[in-house]
């Protein structure tokens, strides 16, 4: 599963982040974290920005996710915006309160959509063999 991580705030905040979720033992077991150019929206024009992408393997937990996100929004002097993007799913943070988390967390264990592309991609190569 992908997910992609925007702040309000600018680079240093999303690299203070990214910083944070690398040392948060359950993030790095359950997910690699990088910094990348988000892809535009369909339609979009103008300068991309970064975000920070996470690529969630079996070991992965949304309530610990959600509980670091939150926890690093709390040390920041200013309450910052977060956008947690996964496919068509976006959540946005902007109290952090439990109803937030909540709705993060139920979002991050939704079954993804189906993915034509990729389906069709699979079918292509043999039926996924």
């Amino acid at each position: 599963m992908r997910i992609d991580v925007a702040v309000n705030g600018g680079e240093a905040e999303l690299r203070s982040l990214l910083d944070w979720l690398r040392r948060d033992p359950a993030a790095r077991r359950g997910a690699q974290v990088e910094l990348v150019q988000a892809e535009p929206s369909p339609g979009q024009m103008g300068v991309l920005t970064d975000v920070l992408q996470l690529v969630t393997e079996n070991a992965w937990s949304a309530a610990s996710f959600a509980l670091a996100l939150s926890t690093w929004r709390q040390t920041r002097p200013h309450a910052r915006r977060i956008t947690v993007r996964r496919g068509d799913l976006t959540v946005d943070l902007d109290g952090g309160d439990d109803e937030e988390l909540r709705r993060l967390i139920d979002a991050l264990e939704r079954p993804a959509a189906p993915d034509p592309e990729r389906d069709r991609d699979r079918q292509a190569d043999g039926g996924g063999r």
